[in-house]
């Protein structure tokens, strides 16, 4: 597996923590997209793409947070078993590597395109090419 494209969309103010979203490909085939650039205490590290994890009301199976107190379609309130303790997960990973090896060959990939698009940022003329996934997938669905 080689990383054939990395994409990077910088954030307009670095003193936040989220440095930039990217997407990367893989094998000029697979497309991982959502990928969140942080700074973190000890640098930047990559954060995979997630979901926020949901539960179903009782009385009218309505999708709910997981610490929810009162059900988005029906107003009830939910069991505490069903809000969760405060140490539960809210999110969890999309697409994930599943060893050290792979997180460090996307790492390394990520930041080192991360460097070069904030030396392209600087160029006259700059434009992100982030948002062209967008008008690929739509002009292939419209074929």
């Amino acid at each position: 597996m080689e990383i054939t494209e990395v994409r990077i969309k910088l954030m307009g103010d670095n003193a936040d923590r989220l440095q930039a979203f990217c997407s990367i490909t893989f094998d000029g085939e697979f497309v991982v997209r959502d990928l969140k650039i942080i700074e973190g205490q000890r640098g930047l590290f990559i954060a995979m793409p997630s979901r926020k994890l949901a539960t179903k009301c009782i009385q009218c199976s309505g999708k709910n947070d997981l610490r929810a107190r009162y059900c988005n379609g029906c107003g009830n309130k939910l069991p505490d078993e069903v809000n969760g303790d405060s140490r539960s997960r809210l999110f969890a990973d999309i697409a994930h590597p599943i060893n050290a090896n792979c997180r460090e060959k996307i790492q390394n990939a990520v930041l080192g395109a991360l460097e070069a698009e904030r030396v392209r940022s600087q160029e006259a003329g700059y434009v992100c090419t982030y948002d062209e996934f967008d008008d690929f997938y739509s002009e292939a669905r419209s074929r």
